[in-house]
């Protein structure tokens, strides 16, 4: 005997597909502002009226607009609004900020329906944005692309989640596994990748909201940790310096960007530069997260020595790696980080290879 699906049930199927298409939407232009949000997330925006995209937008830099309200902005016709749909890849906001509540710019502008890839995780919204549009007569519909839109948001739910950053190891290892010589001549980085992987680093940097290295790797390279290879925005320097045996010359002491320097020693802060007292006898993965915790950081891109990194992966204190493998053997030298993990992905740049791994 053939069996029917209601009738009901087939157009809330259909209806789903086409919310997938636009949160899908939604979360291509969230793309966009990733890096220069923070600490909001980077939310996506559609306005949908009779199958037609009306309006979209994503959230402006700290201070500025949030996607909601970018989207709406853009539609020509207004009057439209009274019959549209806005999908959105986060829950809408429910309190005062820097920035009116979103959920309440939907209500006012009559907006029927709402259309939400994810619940907001931050205690401030968690549901009550959605608890407003509802009890407004907006028709509310959660859900959709669930994961994709967390996956999109992760740094944003970890750091309201687990009550720390983000964390992503990146390190480059030559082709029989040292991430370094043993001697170097000059006091500056010995690359082991290629050009166009670099680039990809700075690409990264821009993206993530903290950088954080050893005391080793200032001494011997003196980064300027910022992203000069790619337009965005600096991210700030986590420096950990136990014993402060860094040279103020160092280019990390110039001022230019918020600094944090992780220590045992006592010194007041200055214009940019903060120094943050841990204990080096505790895990010193889980102190330095507490330190970025309370400087609201919601990501770092690990990008210390072989030491460094180690202490991050021992502890489990990781959430991506991405290791660049170079063509060339160095033969001798510092060995690269021990990391039993199997990559998740493999791709070619240029000569080098990457590895991303994922600690699920």
């Amino acid at each position: 005997m053939m069996s029917f699906i209601p009738l009901f049930l087939f157009y809330e199927v259909i209806d789903f597909l086409n919310h997938e298409q636009y949160i899908k939407r939604c979360l291509e232009i969230a793309q966009k502002g990733i890096g220069f949000t923070r600490p909001n997330p980077s939310v996506g925006a559609v306005v949908v009226s009779n199958g037609k995209i009306i309006g979209e937008g994503y959230t402006s830099a700290y201070g500025g607009n949030h996607a909601e309200v970018n989207a709406i902005e853009s539609v020509k016709d207004v009057e439209l609004l009274k019959e549209a749909t806005i999908y959105v890849t986060l829950e809408p906001c429910s309190h005062h900020g820097k920035t009116p509540p979103c959920s309440d710019l939907i209500i006012e502008k009559g907006i029927p329906e709402v259309v939400i890839g994810c619940v907001d995780s931050n205690s401030v919204v968690a549901g009550k944005g959605i608890s407003r549009l509802e009890k407004a007569g907006c028709k509310v519909t959660v859900g959709v692309l669930e994961q994709e839109c967390k996956e999109h948001h992760r740094r944003f739910f970890t750091f309201h989640e687990l009550v720390r950053p983000y964390i992503v190891l990146k390190w480059a290892e030559s082709k029989d596994g040292f991430i370094a010589p043993l001697k170097r001549d000059e006091r500056k980085p010995v690359w082991i990748s290629g050009e166009v992987s670099r680039q990809l680093v700075h690409q990264w940097r821009s993206q993530e909201h903290a950088i954080l290295v050893g005391t080793k790797t200032v001494i011997e390279d003196n980064p300027k940790l910022d992203v000069r290879n790619w337009k965005g925005q600096n991210p700030v320097r986590i420096i950990i310096d136990r014993e402060l045996k860094i040279s103020k010359n160092s280019n990390v002491y110039d001022g230019s960007v918020k600094t944090i320097f992780i220590t045992e020693k006592e010194r007041e802060a200055s214009k940019e530069l903060f120094f943050e007292k841990v204990d080096f006898s505790k895990p010193l993965a889980k102190e330095v997260c507490k330190v970025l915790h309370k400087h609201q950081i919601q990501s770092v891109l690990v990008e210390g020595g072989s030491q460094t990194l180690q202490t991050f992966i021992n502890e489990g204190l990781w959430d991506e790696a991405k290791v660049f493998v170079g063509k060339d053997n160095l033969v001798e030298g510092v060995k690269a980080p021990t990391f039993t993990y199997d990559s998740i992905a493999l791709r070619e740049i240029e000569n080098d290879q990457l590895k991303i791994y994922r600690n699920d």
